[in-house]
């Protein structure tokens, strides 16, 4: 199975490739999608559809898994995340490809084993879990690595259910 991982985000999206091969997790691939600050909300949220389509294409994901946003202090900020998560929620709906949406403590807990972990104990558990030289960079991509890894381990079996309904409904076309 392969899993998109989206870090939402208008500045800065990141994206993060894993496939499962066996019961071991591979990257795949891993980016951040920018949009400049500077311009317009259309604007960014046109080029973050275009890319984070390119990034569809590319990978051919069986499932897109996606931070869920909460609530924070700054409203401007989580709607912004809101914003951007809606449009990976989207191309995942016109691409045909289920989502999942995971909270930041469920991926924490799940890579690292405590929901209450910082960024640098994820990243650490990130590179460790795919065998990686060096923690990816920026902290968008091991986000989104992380997401990717969540899924594999523990919304997994729901997808590659769905997964395979929908390929055997391609076939059938």
């Amino acid at each position: 199975m392969r899993v998109l991982g989206v870090d939402p985000g208008l500045t800065r999206c990141g994206i993060g490739v894993v496939e499962s091969i066996g019961s071991t997790l591979h990257l795949v691939d891993l980016g951040v999608i920018r949009t400049p600050k500077e311009s317009e909300i259309d604007q960014r949220l046109l080029a973050l559809e275009a890319e984070l389509s390119s990034w569809i294409e590319r990978a051919k994901p069986d499932v897109i898994a996606i931070e869920r946003v909460f609530s924070q202090l700054n409203v401007r900020t989580a709607m912004a995340t809101g914003q951007a998560a809606g449009v990976a929620i989207l191309l995942a709906a016109k691409s045909g490809l289920p989502i999942a949406l995971h909270t930041p403590s469920e991926v924490k807990a799940a890579v690292t084993g405590s929901g209450r972990a910082d960024k640098a104990q994820v990243a650490s558990m990130v590179k460790r879990i795919l065998k990686l030289k060096d923690i990816p960079r920026p902290v968008d991509t091991t986000d989104a690595l992380a997401l990717a890894i969540c899924h594999h381990w523990r919304g997994a079996g729901e997808a590659r259910v769905k997964a395979a309904v929908k390929k055997e409904r391609a076939r059938k076309r």
